[in-house]
């Protein structure tokens, strides 16, 4: 004949074990969570976003120089170049 009392105490036993258990691990994995925080793991990006993320968006076309800028930077690029070989010259003679 079974013994009623002794399985009420093994049902309440097992409850509260699993009861502890669940809340060991509701523990494990908020420090698990802590930890990949700490690595740079965690649920937020830092950083650039990846590649699928930039497709979405409008691209920029290749930028453009109007012909007086193209002239400007053209001129001072003559410029450091004649100060580059006025300056080597004279250290050579």
């Amino acid at each position: 004949m079974p013994r009623p009392a002794k399985d009420i105490r093994n049902t309440a036993l097992l409850s509260a074990a699993l009861e502890g258990l669940e809340l060991q691990r509701d523990r494990i994995n908020e420090q698990i969570q802590q930890v990949r925080q700490l690595l740079g793991k965690g649920t937020g990006r830092r950083g650039r976003p990846p590649a699928t993320a930039t497709n979405n968006q409008h691209k920029r076309g290749p930028s453009r120089l109007s012909a007086a800028a193209r002239r400007r930077i053209a001129a001072a690029q003559k410029r450091r170049w004649a100060e580059y070989r006025k300056s080597t010259s004279a250290k050579a003679g």
